[in-house]
């Protein structure tokens, strides 16, 4: 009788019934058939940064259906989990680390798992929760006594080495489900570039599910997770430190107090000083809280230092009489000074007419998308602000966060 030969397009079809968001995501990973590891696994390919999973047809074609399933969102969980490109102890990679992640993954997986994957509950890991992170797991496994030894012991390319997931080094834990070779080896460039392909590829995913209406079994808190993840929560403080900084200008001047250095004492010094005139334009609509200007302008306090702002209120128009210049070490309190609807055209013409280093929008984001700025600018919003905003732009649009 000849044997049947394992189709994993079926499997990955399959996925279209009940797993929206695993079925958008898997179409954007390569996938390829091997026999030089024995189950599965994903890995970084340093030419292309791209993300691929690789499978034994033997192990695959061996399992049920379910475990099938199972085992390819195992790998995409590696993924979205960021397992492969960093994410390693300070010991680097270990057989230790390569069970920690399986279990954090199998927390969420656990009745879709063959019976040799590592789940928390279950055999060896039966005292271990449900629900914590690979950091957590990895903890534990270091303070467990029956796994009492260098978690480094038997991380090497020989048979049965923990990095092939073919064995657990002697130090009593059970075998990887998986192959976690080549975690991490990749330069930095060549994981960043592989990270942001990721975070594309995972918000086109969900942007799919969402159209679906569904994201089959992920649970909401595995959801929340991986919408951060597209979304990364950034400092505005941070980021609007930088901005300033980096609208700085050189001004320079003659100085006799300063000797220069090719012609000492024939030519007179230059003195350099760095400024920026940034314009603060200040949505006067009443869904801009208080709280978040409140913080805005804290903010700016510091900054001031930096640069010469200059505050532009504005609603459809630019409120002429209202705009004033807040200099170094000048204290300033915000009042809302106008109450119309919003038009950011006003404030982009106002500022494309004078001579400013770099323009701040802060607004709920509800109106047109205006013309284009003649020098940079940054819109900042709060999370409401951002989510419903009315235009997309390649501008910088940082979230203010409401618990400050």
């Amino acid at each position: 009788m000849t044997k049947k030969t394992f189709d994993l397009n079926q499997h990955t079809f399959a996925l279209l019934r009940g797993e929206p968001f695993f079925a958008a995501l898997s179409r954007r990973i390569t996938k390829m058939a091997t026999t030089a590891i024995p189950t599965a696994g994903v890995k970084l390919n340093e030419k292309t940064t791209q993300f691929e999973m690789v499978y034994n047809p033997e192990f695959m074609g061996s399992l049920s259906d379910t475990h099938v399933r199972g085992v390819l969102k195992h790998e995409f969980y590696h993924i979205i989990y960021e397992h492969v490109t960093g994410r390693l102890p300070s010991e680097g990679m270990n057989i230790m680390w390569n069970i920690a992640t399986d279990l954090a993954i199998n927390t969420h997986i656990a009745d879709e798992l063959p019976a040799q994957a590592c789940v928390p509950g279950r055999d060896k890991f039966e005292k271990y929760p449900l629900g914590l992170s690979a950091e957590a797991y990895y903890k534990m496994l270091k303070e467990d006594e029956q796994f009492k030894k260098d978690p480094q012991q038997g991380d090497g390319d020989g048979e049965g080495s923990p990095s092939d997931g073919q064995g657990g080094g002697g130090n009593g834990l059970p075998d990887s489900l998986d192959d976690h070779s080549g975690w991490g080896e990749a330069s930095d460039d060549t994981k960043q570039m592989a990270k942001e392909r990721l975070r594309q590829a995972v918000a086109d995913a969900a942007k799919e599910a969402n159209s679906r209406g569904s994201w089959g079994s992920v649970s909401s808190a595995m959801r929340k997770q991986i919408m951060d993840m597209i979304n990364p929560r950034v400092d505005w403080r941070k980021v609007l430190r930088y901005f300033i900084k980096t609208s700085q200008r050189s001004n320079k001047r003659s100085t006799v107090r300063k000797i220069n250095k090719r012609f000492p004492y024939i030519h007179s010094g230059k003195k350099v000083t760095r400024q920026a005139k940034i314009a603060i334009s200040i949505d006067q609509s009443g869904s801009v809280s208080d709280k978040m200007l409140a913080a805005f302008f804290a903010e700016l306090s510091s900054l001031a230092k930096y640069a010469e702002f200059t505050v532009v209120p504005f609603d459809t128009e630019v409120g002429e009489e209202y705009v004033y210049v807040w200099k170094k070490g000048k204290k300033v309190t915000w009042d809302r000074v106008m109450c119309g609807g919003t038009c950011f055209d006003a404030p982009t013409k106002w500022v494309n007419q004078r001579n400013f280093d770099g323009h701040i929008v802060l607004t709920d984001m509800c109106a047109p998308k205006p013309v284009p700025s003649k020098c940079q600018r940054m819109w900042m919003t709060d999370q409401q602000g951002k989510d419903s905003q009315y235009f997309t732009t390649n501008e910088r649009v940082i979230v203010i966060e409401s618990e400050i």
